[in-house]
Parts: C-alpha cells; structure tokens; sequence
C-alpha cells in the first residue's frame, strides 16, 4: 500500500478522487479522515494532516517566564512535541500498513518541513519506509496538475525542510528570549505581555519612525487660486505657477484676474497604458489591502481558494508565466463566470494570447492564476471577492494595453497664466475586465486657441504642505519585501501580531504609544533587532541552506551569537528600557479628564475578576468610576462625548470598530442601544422575508413539476402523484483555514 500524505483533509479528498481509476472508499482513523483508492494497480491511502504535526518548544523545565533566567534559552535545547495527536497517531497507524510514502504538501519551505516532520513519525512506525519515500510537487489542486505531479515524482528535499526548520528554531530562539526579557524588564506577564521578534521588531519600528517624522514635521503655509470657466461646458483651471509660497504674491495674482480668460494654447497626447503583471504572492495580498481585506485575512481566504481548487498555488515570488501554462485551457474554465464571460470570449477569438510579463521569475510555483470555475453562490462574499480579482487579474494580463488621451489648456486672465487639463480612456483594453483603482474620466471641453470662455468665478485658497503619509497595510508589505523583512507566507501574520499585540491600530497603520516606545526602546538598546539588516541576512541565510551550500546548524548557531550581543546590550541597560516602555503604556491607558475633579482617567483592571474599567487617578480622593467593554482594543480618542462631556473612545474588535463615549448613562448611548436594536431587527426581518421568499419560489417550482408529471400520466386512484423534490445549491459555510504560519 503506498500512502499519500498531504497537508490538509480536503487536499487529500481531491487528490484520491483525482488519481483514482475506480471508486473511493473513505474511512477514518478515530477522527481523521482518510480515502482508500486504487491508482497505477495498486492500493494508495490518501491522508491530510492539520498543517504542521510537529512544534519546537523549551523543555518544561524552562516554562516558567518569572523564574527562568531569559538568556538560558539562548543555548536551550530545542525539542519538538506532537501538536495534533488524533493526526499523529493516524499517521503511525496507517504506516504500519504502508509499504511506501507519498509526500503531497505545499511546495515551500514550511510545506516541505510539515512533510518531513510526518516522515518522522512515519519512520517511527514503519523503520522500512526509509528506503521507499517520494515526493509530488504540484501548484494547483486541478486533476491535470495533479495527475502530472504524481506521474513525474521527485525527491523530498531535506535542504528546503532544513531552511523552513533553521526560520522555526531562529524565530522561537529569538521571540522567547527577548519577550520574556522585556516581559521581565517591564513585569507585564500574562495576557498583558510585550512581545518582540527578529521581523516583527524592524516592522513595528518602520511604522513607529514614520509616526516620529509625521510628529516631527512643521507644515509651511502655501496658497493655491484656482478659476471656474465657462464654455458651454464648466471646467476648471488652476494658475499655472501652482504653489505660491508668498502670500502678497498670491494675492496680486488673484487680483489681477478678470471676467474672461483667452485660450493661447491647446495640447493633446496619446499614452498607453500596459496591462499589470501577474500575480505574485505582495503583488496579491497588496491588490487585496486595496479593495478592503487585510493581508492575513486575504492570505487565509487564498488558502482556501486553493484548496477548494480554484486558484493556483497563493504563496509565490514568480510574475512570469510558465510556457507549459494552457492559457486557453484555463479562459475556456472561466467561461462561465458572473461578469466576465464576454472578455473571457473576446480573449478566447484572439489569434494569439500575449501575457504580460514581471520581473521575478522562479521556477518553483507560477503566478497567482485561475484553476477552475466558481459561482457565486458556492462562496462566501469575502472568497468571493479574491476570486474575482485572481480571476480579473488573469484576464487583464492577457488584455492588450489601454490608451489615453491627454488635454492640456493653457489660457491669460489678466496678464495670469492658467492652466486646466484632462485625461480620457480612448481604448479601454485592460481596464474593461479589471476596474480596480480606475479614475473617472476627465472630460475637456472643444476649445482652440484664440477663443475666449468666461471666468465665473475664483478662489485663493490658503493649504498647509502635508507630512509623510502613513503606511497602509499594502504598501507595508511592499516595503518589506524591499527590505527583505519576513518572507511572502509570513509577512501578513507578522502584521497581524503588531495589531493582536496592541502595537498598532487602524489602516493606514497608527502605532499606540507602547508600539512607539517598545520600538524606541529598542533603537536605543538593541539596535540590531530594530533594523532590517540583521533579519534580512538571516533569510538569505535560509535561502543558502535551501540550497545546500551552508548547514541549517551553523544557520542557527551564528544567530544565537548575535543574540547573546543583543541581550548583554539589554543587560545594561534594564533600568532604562523599563523606563521608555511604561511611559508609553501609561500614555496609552490615560483617556482623558474626569468631568468629577479634573485629573486623568486611566484604564485599569479589577483586581479579583480581571475586568477592566475607568477610574480616576485622583482616588482615593476622587472615586469616580466608568464600566468598559469586556473586549476589543481601547483607543482614546483625545475628544470629549458633546452629549455628556465624558472622554470618548475607539474600540476595536468584531467586524468593525466603533466610537462611543465611557459614560454608560449618556443619552446617547441609549440612542446607539436603540438603533442597534433597530439594525438587528431590520436584518432579521430581511432574513424572514429572504426565506419566505424562496420556500415560495420552491414550493412553485415543485407545484410546476408536480403539474408537468400529471399532464404527462395521469393519476389513478392506485397511483398518487408526487412532487419533484426541490434542489438546493450546495453553499459552503465553513469557517477558514487557521494559518499556521
């Protein structure tokens, strides 16, 4: 029996309905699932892990985060425990029966270390299965790309495993030390502790020093005048000098326009507009920032999409497209999909189909594209969203370019140059299928030069240079790929973690007053880790370990080295460190005035339930009190509620945040309580008459058929007629994949 390991159940459910040559038999070992098929004349048993089976850890004796002295785990030995027993053990058990193992997770580092790390326990049961292991390497879950993986299979690389395992070991070396250090610095234990990591440190400093330039930044004053003319058609013209930094200046300018304005000069230029690259894995995530998901929250809903085979292997550096790729083969598979078929059928007539090419190029998995049609109703609205733009993405980079066309008008009032312009799309091409991003046309009206239009109306306006704008989640995760901070599969989770550990909120991304002060604290103590050269080394590192050309162990030796530095650094300096942290935690907990005395109102926390709530710094003089919401990150808002005067703050948590103020007693918390009350019965009364609605639509469709069969034989007293059963599309409401990342 050869056995079939894969990553997850349902990748292991396609890949036996794919190889099968006749029925499945599924079956269980206690709780996980497995498939029993016949493939090649021989018996294959097809099993998904959960994920990685194996996770590094400390031994018990160094758990306890008080006791332990933080540099012990420097040197610590490093070992690995079973993570998902009920997986572990059908792993061993299906072994024993195994005379041969077919390694099927994802191509990648982490998927090659998840495959190894069931090897083990494979080994563990069945010693002979050494000497019989391959591997299947394949970039989508699509009956082709599977077939031909397992007709083509390779050897396991323990090179790849090596590097996904050497980032583990760095990553747990690095995070436990310094966490529990600064935890210990700070005495923050529990769930209040501060973290630190080798990627997530340099990415929280990033954001932290953009916030200091923003701070630090003095605006300068400059004016701006601007003309409404009149031509048949309203269009507007600025003065051609653009920014005045003197405001007399200004002022004579604005002065000195009159009613009409005359055209001198008339300029019109053609652009083109090239299709986007593929699909690698920030290009995506990026794409996905911009329509409203999150990195993390996109890279979890690809995952499925994956899995459920209908896009292509999410985690990749590549934009070019392999030759071997059928284009047409995948353009006839989306055919069928909402909104797109008229350019799937327009791409489908070409002669021939030119895909646009990025700079990346690898070998290992292909850009991000469509494997196979999905309707609407068979996602999520979420899922649905990343497939259509995985899908519109494709079909854009096989579009041929847009054109533009460029109006500039240049005119004279009073002696004052002015200056208006437009830009029209002349040929759509790209921009037709993938819409994302795309400005509204500027029309300008027919002018030529010579021609007078009247002037009616204009303003000087009095602006403020801006400062540096703060980085959005996508394009974060661009600087970071410059930077060679993190890798395409972790750099949406490190983000996430800066959120979960309240070091930043909102998007673009606001670090709290403990993000800025941790980050500072480590420029000042610990500069390695607060800069991009020494993680970034450390992935090149991985990469030479991939490919064979330096030990996984010397890897992780020469990072313990540097670590040791870092730490004596800290050493001396705890008092300090202490110091900057709790400034800003006390910064972060104060939300403004108490309406009672005066003083601040803080966030604190019940000592006997742990709850937490707004007392006043002034107790036990002042013993003013206000509930809080159990959950969610408390944001103050530096704003007073206009109904009751209390402090007002964001809370972030659910779905979206919200703003409320901290007196429970406010009329308008009342009003908030009626109109949510308002909003949830409104949403269920639509969800009643939705499901009215189409018991009715069933029941008619059920009367029809019912109908249909009586014309077509007619009921006797000993046959009585009976309706069609009416079929329901199969919705998927599971929930995603957790990343493991």
């Amino acid at each position: 029996m050869r056995l079939i390991i894969s990553e997850k159940a349902n990748a292991a459910k396609k890949i036996a309905q794919f190889l099968a040559e006749g029925p499945v038999k599924d079956g269980k070992h206690r709780s996980v699932p497995h498939h029993t098929f016949q493939w090649k004349g021989e018996e294959c048993v097809s099993v998904g892990l959960k994920g990685h089976v194996l996770n590094p850890e400390y031994p018990e004796e160094y758990s306890n985060w008080q006791k332990v002295e933080p540099s012990s785990l420097i040197d610590a030995e490093i070992r690995k425990s079973v993570s998902e027993k009920g997986v572990a053990e059908a792993v061993r058990a299906l072994s024993k029966k195994a005379d041969a193992v077919i390694i099927a997770t994802d191509f990648d580092r982490e998927g090659e270390l998840i495959g190894v790390e069931a090897l083990s326990l494979a080994f563990e049961a069945n010693p002979k299965l050494m000497d019989n292991v391959q591997r299947a390497r394949f970039s989508a879950l699509t009956k082709g790309e599977v077939t031909r993986a397992f007709d083509e299979l390779v050897e396991v690389s323990r090179e790849l495993a090596a590097a996904g395992e050497a980032r583990q070991d760095i990553d747990l070396i690095w995070g436990a030390t310094l966490t529990r250090w600064v935890s210990r610095a700070t005495k923050r234990y529990g769930s209040a502790f501060l973290s630190v990591g080798r990627v997530q440190s340099p990415t929280l400093v990033l954001i932290s020093e953009r916030e200091r330039e923003r701070r630090a930044f003095t605006p300068e004053p400059y004016w701006e005048i601007e003309a409404n003319l009149q031509n048949g058609e309203a269009f507007t013209a600025r003065h051609a000098a653009g920014r005045f930094k003197e405001e007399e200046a200004a002022k004579a300018a604005y002065k000195s326009l009159t009613e009409t304005a005359r055209v001198t000069e008339v300029k019109e230029k053609s652009a083109t507009r090239p299709a986007p690259i593929p699909f690698n894995t920030t290009g995506f995530l990026t794409a996905a920032a911009n329509i409203g998901i999150s990195p993390s929250r996109a890279a979890r809903l690809a995952e499925d999409l994956y899995t459920d085979g209908y896009i292509s292997y999410p985690r990749t550096d590549n934009t070019v497209y392999p030759s071997s790729l059928e284009m047409r083969e995948v353009l006839g598979q989306l055919k069928r999909v909402e909104d797109v078929g008229q350019h799937v059928e327009r791409l489908l007539k070409s002669e021939k189909l030119s895909p646009t090419r990025g700079k990346k190029e690898t070998t290992d998995h292909p850009p991000i594209y469509p494997t196979g049609y999905a309707s609407k109703k068979a996602l999520r609205d979420d899922q649905w969203k990343i497939y259509q733009l995985v899908v519109r993405r494709f079909l854009a980079t096989l579009s041929s370019p847009a054109k533009t066309l460029r109006t500039t008008v240049r005119l004279e009032s009073g002696g004052e140059p002015l200056v208006a312009g437009g830009t029209v799309v002349t040929e759509e091409g790209w921009l037709a299928v993938y819409p994302y991003g795309r400005r509204a046309d500027e029309e300008m009206p027919k002018l030529s030069e010579g021609q007078e239009v009247r002037v009616t109306g204009t303003e000087l306006f009095s602006k403020e240079t801006q400062p540096p704008g703060r980085y959005g989640q996508g394009r974060l995760l661009r600087v970071m790929e410059d930077l060679g901070l993190g890798t395409k599969a972790t750099r949406p989770s490190i983000i996430q973690n800066l959120y979960d550990r309240g070091y930043v909120h909102d998007d673009p991304l606001v670090p709290t007053e403990t993000g800025m002060a941790v980050a500072q604290a480590l420029k000042d103590f610990a500069s390695e880790i607060a800069t991009h050269e020494m993680t970034s080394e450390l992935e090149r590192s991985m990469d030479e370990i991939s490919e064979g050309r330096i030990s996984k162990d010397s890897v992780v030796d020469r990072s313990r080295d540097v670590l040791r530095e870092v730490y004596d650094h800290l050493e001396s300096s705890q008092e300090e460190f202490a110091d900057i942290v709790w400034s800003g935690i006390r910064e972060d907990s104060v939300l403004g005035p108490c309406k009672k005395c005066g003083e601040n109102l803080t966030i604190r926390r019940a000592k006997k339930s742990g709850k937490r709530f707004a007392g006043c710094s002034g107790y036990p003089d002042c013993d003013q009190t206000y509930s809080l919401p159990p959950r969610g990150e408390i944001v103050p808002l530096g704003t007073l509620c206009d109904a009751c005067g209390s402090p007002e703050i964001k809370v972030i948590g659910g779905r979206r945040p919200w703003i409320t103020c901290i007196d429970m007693q406010c009329p308008k918390q009342e009003e908030r309580r009626q109109a949510a009350a308002a909003a949830k019965a409104a949403k269920e009364a639509e969800a009643k008459a939705k499901a009215a609605a189409e018991a009715e639509g069933g029941a008619a469709e059920g009367d029809e058929t019912a109908s249909k069969a009586t014309r077509k034989k007619p009921a006797t007293r000993k046959s009585a007629v009976r309706k069609a059963p009416v079929k329901k599309e199969p919705v998927e409401a599971r929930e995603p994949v957790k990343s493991t990342t």
